[in-house]
Order: structure tokens, then C-alpha cells, then sequence
């Protein structure tokens, strides 16, 4: 069965010097469930965008044996005056993981990439919702008027899973009924990279789902345990909307998003005496130093309790 080229957003094929070999990266990360689709665009525009300055500064043909760790560099520094670090940092990322894998398939004899030096990033603390605001949003959440019955209840629903187990959003919107098992509370989840984990995500979220399921009077057992509005799937967008809905009701910052109940998760879980590897395992995190940053905010409240509650502070 022929494979149909990875495209763009806007439909358009990917047309550009080598951009054959990209596609085909590309397309397969996505079958092999490496890369989810959206990540795919954004490492397809990032490799379009470097194929493109290739071809401007020398006219490059597409060969990508040619391209050496100059080229890489001389990159990396024009970009560092039009684009933020991040933007940067992720652009190259791009081109690691296709360079790596033309190598590994033959394509290439080395990854002039390999010794690339980057700009650090700033580490920057994520924002995130405290107890007190959690609460706040929970109690807005079931008193808001206009929606029926069910959908406020699919709504707590949402909130309870997202904060009560750490769920990154668009595995809210994969879950399956038989994924979250109501008697013992704990939900299988696929992660990034096609990871699965077992969490569990607390008594205030199964009971608010059980409300969810009792309206809804059908069992979610072989579909989405989550509906949309007009039936099927829920998607992340329509998650996004409706907090930022929630949010101007209760009187919070709007611009906290479904992912930062995930950052509060964490954080209330660490300032409460959880183990970090529990916490990493809980979020998924494929490295013990991604979960380590909510230490930071777990210190600064430590050190705020003891400003205010130690005689010699």
C-alpha cells in the first residue's frame, strides 16, 4: 500500500527541496505513533523552513548528504535574530530527530548536528491555579447557568479528571469508558511516544463522572467516555473554550488553560508531601528533571510558610 505524503496545514504538499526524504520521515513517525499529527505539522514546517533558508543562502538542491555542521551553525545564528530561544531550540530538535534517522536508514554517513551548541533556555516557573483558586473554579463550575444538566456535569467532569490526575488534555479527550475503572478510581492513559500509564485520579473525579455517566444513561463502556455537544468525540479546543467560560464566571485569570491544572496537580501533590517519582510517574514524564521544576514552586511556598511562622525568620 503507497503511503500518501505528510502535507500542510492548508493541504498544499510538501514540494519543496528535500522535501521527499521529509515526507517520508515524517509520515512514518506519524504511523508509528512517535510524533502525534499535530506535532508532525510543526516538525514539517521547521524542516521546510530550514530546506528553504538552505536554498536561499546558495541554492541548495535537496541533497541532504551535502549539509554540513557550518550550515547548521550559520542557522542557528540568523534565526537567534528573528526567532525567541524556544523557537530555536525547537527548530533544531526538528532536525536532530530527521538527521538521526536519515543516518540510521543510510541516508547519511554522520549527523552534523551532533556537536550543534544552542542558547540555553531560560527556565521559567509554569503558571498554575493554587488550592484556594482550584476551588473556586469547582464551585463556579456547578452552579454556572444556561447549560443543561448533563453538560454542567460533563464539564465537572472534565475539571476533576484534569486536575485530579494530572491528565494532559488530549489524553482527556482519548479516553475510552473502559479506561477509567470507577470502583478503584485509577484511569489507563496513553501518553506521548504511545506510552501507557496507570494513574489514579481521586474520589472527586469518579463521582463527578459517575453524575456525568447517570444523566447521560448510556454506558460509555466501547465509546468515548467523554461526548461533545453534538455526540462523538470531545476535542481539546472545545476544552479550552469551555474553561476559559469557567474561568471569567469564577473570577479567575482567563488565561489559565486545561494545562495548567496539570502544573496544579503537580504542585498541590509535591507541597503536600508526595514523592517526586510518584509525581513523575503520576504526569507521565519521561524524565525525572521535567517534574522537578514544581519543586521550585514547592520551596517557594515552604519558604513563604517559613518567613511568616518561624520566630527567627
Amino acid at each position: 500500500m503507497s503511503r500518501r505524503p505528510v502535507q500542510e496545514e492548508d493541504g498544499e504538499p510538501t514540494d519543496w527541496p528535500g522535501s521527499a526524504l521529509v515526507s517520508d520521515f515524517l509520515t512514518r513517525q506519524l504511523a508509528g505513533r512517535r510524533l502525534a499529527a499535530r506535532s508532525c505539522l510543526t516538525y514539517g514546517r521547521s524542516l521546510k523552513g530550514f530546506a528553504l533558508w538552505m536554498k536561499s543562502n546558495g541554492g541548495w538542491d535537496g541533497d541532504w548528504s551535502k549539509l554540513t555542521a557550518r550550515h547548521l551553525r550559520d542557522f542557528v545564528i540568523e534565526r537567534q535574530a528573528t526567532h525567541n530561544r524556544r523557537s530555536v531550540h525547537n527548530q533544531v530538535s526538528a532536525l536532530r530527530a530527521f538527521l538521526s534517522d536519515l543516518r540510521e536508514r543510510g541516508g547519511i554517513t554522520t549527523t552534523p548536528a551532533a556537536g550543534l551548541v544552542l542558547p540555553k533556555l531560560p527556565r521559567s516557573l509554569p503558571k498554575f491555579l493554587t488550592e484556594a483558586q482550584t476551588d473556586t473554579l469547582m464551585d463556579s463550575a456547578e452552579a454556572t447557568e444556561g447549560d443543561s444538566p448533563q453538560t454542567l456535569a460533563r464539564d465537572m467532569a472534565i475539571l476533576e479528571l484534569l486536575y485530579g490526575g494530572g491528565l494532559r488534555v488530549s489524553e482527556l479527550c482519548g479516553m475510552s469508558g473502559g479506561d477509567l475503572d470507577l470502583g478503584s478510581g485509577l484511569v489507563r492513559l496513553m501518553g506521548k511516544g504511545s506510552k501507557e500509564r496507570v494513574v489514579p485520579v481521586g474520589d472527586s473525579a469518579v463521582k463527578a463522572v459517575q453524575a456525568y455517566l447517570a444523566l447521560r444513561g448510556v454506558p460509555a463502556r466501547g465509546g468515548a467516555l467523554l461526548l461533545a455537544a453534538r455526540g462523538g468525540r470531545l476535542h481539546p479546543r472545545a476544552v479550552q473554550l469551555m474553561l476559559k467560560k469557567k474561568l471569567l464566571l469564577a473570577g479567575l485569570p482567563a488565561d489559565l488553560t486545561p494545562h495548567k491544572l496539570r502544573h496544579a496537580c503537580a504542585t498541590h501533590l509535591l507541597s503536600n508531601g508526595a514523592d517526586l517519582r510518584l509525581v513523575q510517574e503520576q504526569l507521565g514524564h519521561a524524565s525525572l528533571s521535567t517534574t522537578q521544576i514544581y519543586t521550585h514552586l514547592s520551596v517557594a511556598k515552604l519558604r513563604e510558610v517559613h518567613r511568616k511562622s518561624h520566630p527567627r525568620a
